[in-house]
């Protein structure tokens, strides 16, 4: 039998995260809260250079999206399976817990010979305003995501059910992925370069962060675009230094 955390959905991490669709057709989910991440950049591949200079292990090795336009950003809703046994399931029935704008990620131990998402979890997921969905493992149906905007990131795609193939063992529950440990709340940013999860205790320093990061790099480019050298550029921006751990 599965395990669950009470009070899940009521985390205050889950509320007031609807998603929203651009212009360009890619499900770009946005955060309506003070929280940190509440805006497009955190989904971004300059978060590793953040979790960097805090100290901070939060890369998902190997996991990509299926379209590289693909952006998501949110509080993780947790969930993990195991190889079916005697207690045989199926997959997806906890899409109707997932509060809108959460990250669905989903650790099946890596596995590439059985899918646990596919095109009905899309469009369902897509309905709701989830803000996307990370998988330690493969998916299928992939049109389906492709055409709906939906952002999936795996380790691959298959055709393969996980129907009577895997079981539902927890919703709502730490995971551990590449390393990285994973629960509810935790922040997930997941873009072209990959995903990365951020302890929300940690989320506030690793967005002041960031928003040096950016400045500085803005500042490099519009240097070099007015006429000074790279080296030059980032030697009076101090760009060495910024992803040298805090003492």
């Amino acid at each position: 039998m599965r395990s669950r955390e009470p009070g899940l959905a009521s985390h205050s991490g889950y509320l007031g995260w609807p998603g929203r669709r651009h212009h360009d057709g890619i499900s770009h989910r946005r955060a309506r809260s003070s929280s940190p991440w509440a805006v497009p950049r955190a989904a971004h591949g300059r978060d590793l250079r953040r979790l960097d200079r805090e100290g901070i292990p939060g890369v998902l090795e190997d996991l990509a999206p299926l379209s590289d336009g693909f952006r998501a950003a949110g509080p993780a809703f947790t969930i993990r399976y195991a190889p079916a046994d005697s207690a045989r399931g199926t997959v997806g029935d906890f899409l109707d817990e997932v509060p809108p704008g959460a990250v669905i990620v989903i650790d099946n131990d890596g596995r590439r010979d059985v899918t646990v998402w596919g095109g009905i979890m899309t469009e369902a997921a897509s309905v709701r305003g989830i803000a996307g969905t990370v998988i330690n493992g493969v998916c299928r149906d992939v049109s389906a995501s492709l055409s709906h905007g939906y952002p999936l990131f795996s380790r691959g795609r298959f055709m393969r059910t996980g129907k009577d193939r895997v079981r539902l063992v927890s919703v709502g529950g730490q995971l551990t992925i590449s390393g990285v440990d994973i629960g509810p709340g935790t922040i997930v940013c997941a873009d072209a370069d990959g995903v990365v999860a951020v302890p929300p205790a940690r989320a506030e320093h690793v967005a002041e962060a960031a928003e040096r990061i950016e400045q500085v790099e803005s500042q490099i480019v519009a240097a070099v675009r007015a006429g000074s050298t790279l080296r030059e550029a980032r030697e009076a921006f101090g760009y060495h230094n910024l992803q040298r751990r805090r003492s």
